[in-house]
């Protein structure tokens, strides 16, 4: 793994657990990472911050302030690519959750502008506990990543869950989390539809559906991570990019999406349609809100189709250009997953499933298939839909190269 030129910030907390830091630092450095270890005053029983430093080659940090000097908060969260607590004890699981900041790790957490990955470590009952479990809760909605904790012999002599994952694992992870990052998409440039269309029944009702648009909205950060210039054509949706460097074009109708997407299209590299278009529209809606006065019958309304929007991509790219669809199906999935891919002449297929729990609209996390223009496939276990998208990016970087 070739992580040169990565910062990495390590948070160590008092857990017994911490021994297992040392060659979490050494695998990282073997790898070419840069790191930086902020310990808490209990993990020093744990682990030597002697022996840190050296394998680091940075001095490792303990307090706000030491004399006359200030150590930076700020400045040590906007200097790290990532941040990763390993071990995390449950101690200091609490204090994040709840925003407490009584020692310089919570003070750098908290103005980490960076990821942030944790590696919890406790005894088997602890990690079990319905607090512990909220708590985790709090911060996997707050977009923290969670490593796994794995089943084993414990601090307490007791086997069970709750062991911190192997440094080897945790390697592995942020070596995932920071692929990404190699601006692999460089000089391209991305088109992304995210969320839903609404179709107006009158000027109060709408024919629409229930995604969100946060799947669509993390790949267009994603690719925009990896070095794409990006433009988001978001339906109607609270959710907006974290990176300021996506352009924002805000659409309400499907016919709006299509005349926005055929203005962008002849431009683009790469297309990413994770938009719920409704597939149809009145064709003729009300123009004052139809009434109920008991003395009509309830209006009949006419639907007809929309543009398809993929399909229209499909059958106008050029040689150079990449498109990746969505399909979220209820039954016969992979199917009609590969049965789009071919119609819509598409690159990519991402298939989910509102039969996989956490998975669809509305939710932070998603459970994905994705089918490559051979129809192979290739899944993935449920994920937070900031990783899914890197997943989804690093597919397309993949199939690029």
């Amino acid at each position: 793994m070739n992580l040169t030129g990565k910062k990495i910030l390590l948070g160590i907390t008092g857990s017994i657990a911490a021994y297992k830091s040392i060659l979490l630092v050494r695998l990282l450095v073997k790898a070419g990472a840069e790191v930086k270890v902020i310990q808490t005053e209990a993990s020093k029983q744990f682990v030597s911050p002697l022996v840190l430093s050296t394998l680091s080659k940075n001095a490792v940090l303990f307090d706000l302030a030491e004399g006359e000097a200030w150590a930076n908060h700020v400045m040590l969260g906007r200097w790290a690519d990532l941040m990763v607590m390993a071990p995390l004890s449950c101690n200091t699981l609490s204090k994040m959750a709840t925003g407490a900041c009584d020692n310089l790790l919570l003070a750098v957490y908290l103005s980490a502008t960076c990821p942030v990955m944790i590696c919890p470590a406790m005894d088997e009952d602890m990690w079990l506990h319905a607090t512990t479990r909220r708590n985790l809760t709090v911060l996997t909605n707050d977009g923290i990543t969670v490593i796994p904790v794995g089943h084993g012999e414990l601090g307490s002599g007791l086997v069970g869950e709750g062991r911190m994952a192997e440094p080897e694992q945790i390697l592995k992870a942020i070596g995932l989390k920071l692929s990404i990052q190699t601006k692999g998409l460089d000089g391209k440039i991305g088109m992304v539809t995210a969320g839903p269309t609404y179709e107006p029944i009158d000027p109060v009702r709408f024919i629409g559906n229930h995604s969100s648009g946060k799947m669509g909205v993390e790949i267009a950060d994603a690719l925009s991570l990896a070095g794409a210039d990006v433009t988001l054509i978001l339906g109607p949706s609270v959710e907006r990019p974290k990176n300021g460097k996506v352009k924002v074009v805000n659409v309400t109708t499907a016919n709006e999406m299509f005349d926005v997407v055929k203005a962008l299209f002849p431009s683009i590299d790469i297309g990413v349609f994770a938009a719920a278009v409704a597939d149809y529209r009145p064709e003729n809606a009300f123009t004052s809100k139809w009434k109920k006065d008991g003395s009509t019958a309830p209006p009949t309304i006419k639907l007809v189709e929309n543009p398809d929007i993929l399909k229209f991509c499909g059958e106008n790219k050029n040689d150079g250009q990449f498109l990746v669809g969505f399909a979220l199906e209820t039954e016969n999935e992979d199917a009609n997953a590969l049965k789009k891919l071919k119609t819509k002449k598409a690159d990519l297929l991402v298939l989910n499933s509102l039969q996989d729990e956490g998975a669809g609209f509305g939710t932070n996390t998603n459970k994905i298939a994705i089918f490559d223009k051979k129809g192979e496939k290739k899944t993935f276990p449920l994920m937070k839909k900031s990783e899914v998208a890197r997943e989804i990016v690093n597919a397309i970087i993949s199939e690029l190269s």
